[in-house]
């Protein structure tokens, strides 16, 4: 089992920025795969961003250049930098780590945390 929290959220004006941490109970970084999902009202869950076990990074056309996913092996923590940000980004964030081996998917989830973007 992996237990994960979020925080970092909150209201922020268009423009400005905020950070999201993700922290793991045990050291999880290059076993799992982790990604930041977010989730608007009316609207399907989304992948933002992830890093891959190998440390590979992924974005989402809509954030790319302005949000950066990395990690801290010694917290045990993920964090999503996001700069500029606009109405659009206003949504539930959750962070995942997934893994699979050859029988069985692994998905953790935390509990989401609100960002909120309007001036």
């Amino acid at each position: 089992q992996v237990q994960l929290v979020e925080s970092g959220g909150g209201l922020v004006q268009p423009g400005g920025s905020l950070r999201l941490s993700c922290a793991a109970s045990r050291s999880i970084f290059g076993i799992y795969a982790m990604g930041w999902y977010r989730q608007a009202p009316g609207k399907q869950r989304e992948l933002v961003a992830a890093i891959t076990s190998g440390g590979s990074l992924n974005y989402v056309d809509s954030v790319k250049g302005r949000f950066t996913i990395t990690t801290d092996n010694a917290k045990n923590t993920m964090y999503l930098q996001m700069n500029s940000l606009k109405p659009e980004d206003t949504a539930v964030y959750y962070c995942n780590a997934h893994r699979r081996t050859l029988t069985t998917p692994y998905d953790f989830w935390g509990q989401g945390t609100q960002v909120t973007v309007s001036s």
